[in-house]
């Protein structure tokens, strides 16, 4: 039983930064992989980023390489996107889950998926 919930969504400016955190609890004894995905709307949901538990591995889509940076602090049992130069096409929703099985960059192998918080770009 594992329980995930995102927050820190908000509205910002093109441009701007801002800084997402994806709170996990349960039994994460295992040390999940943790992935961001974002949705917009009439949109499927797309990998983002992913960090394995030891944060010795860090995996991005190419449209936000150098741009965003995936962190966790087990100790909190938190895991953070910080996004940077954010664009309007950057606006959707923002989900996290733990990888369960298979590649890291596909939705399709996580599961204990989050609520979501929105992010909007303004231009």
């Amino acid at each position: 039983q594992v329980h995930v919930v995102e927050s820190g969504g908000r509205l910002v400016q093109a441009g701007g930064s801002l800084r997402l955190s994806c709170l996990v609890s349960g039994r994460t004894s295992s040390g999940y992989t943790m992935g961001w995905f974002r949705q917009a709307p009439g949109n499927e949901r797309v990998f983002i980023a992913a960090i394995n538990w030891s944060a010795e591995s860090t995996y991005y889509a190419d449209s936000v390489k150098g741009r965003f940076t995936i962190s966790r602090d087990n100790a909190r049992s938190t895991v953070y996107l910080q996004m940077s130069r954010l664009k309007p096409e950057d606006t959707a929703v923002y989900y996290c889950a733990a990888l369960i099985s298979g590649s890291p960059y596909s939705p399709t192998g996580y599961g204990y998926w989050g609520q979501g918080t929105q992010v909007t770009v303004s231009s």
